[in-house]
């Protein structure tokens, strides 16, 4: 383990309730698979609906840090700019969309949103916006919420 990940360890609290956010994807996943014709469709309702409560949550921190001036030493003024706000509302556009769309693109599209909102906050964490341990807590987090959607996304092809 590097000295860097040492000097700033995912707090524990957050590990704990970010590990646990996973399991309503895990679940649904699994039943996509296993649940009996008409429940498995409803699972991937389901995930769809959770995926985009997360997605639209990781957006939300970002507004949260903005109206706190994290990253500006806190001049709110300076961290409300277009750009970053846009950037914290555009997760919850990016999920909405995705639900009322065919599920498979629907899927899809949460997966590249996931994975879009792991690189923007790898770069906010660069840039001092974020905390230095929000990528590693996000980097397992993001792999099995995609791994999860992509389970579901094999599912569809087989003609759930």
């Amino acid at each position: 383990m590097s000295q860097h990940a040492d000097a700033n360890p995912v707090p524990l609290p957050v590990a704990v309730y970010g590990g646990t956010g996973l399991i309503p994807l895990v679940v649904t996943a699994i039943a996509v698979w296993v649940a009996p014709a008409g429940w498995d469709g409803r699972a991937l309702e389901i995930q769809l609906f959770y995926g985009a409560a997360i997605i639209s949550f990781l957006g939300a921190a970002h507004w949260g840090l903005a109206l706190a001036g994290q990253g500006t030493r806190g001049d709110v003024a300076a961290a409300c700019g277009w750009a970053r706000l846009g950037y914290s509302v555009a997760p919850s556009l990016v999920a909405w969309l995705s639900l009322i769309t065919v599920p498979v693109i629907g899927v899809i599209m949460q997966m590249l949103c996931f994975l879009a909102t792991f690189f923007v906050d790898a770069k906010t964490t660069r840039v001092g916006i974020t905390p230095a341990w929000y990528p590693r807590l996000r980097r397992p987090l993001t792999m099995v919420a995609i791994i999860c959607l992509g389970a579901s996304l094999l599912r569809l092809a087989q003609g759930l």
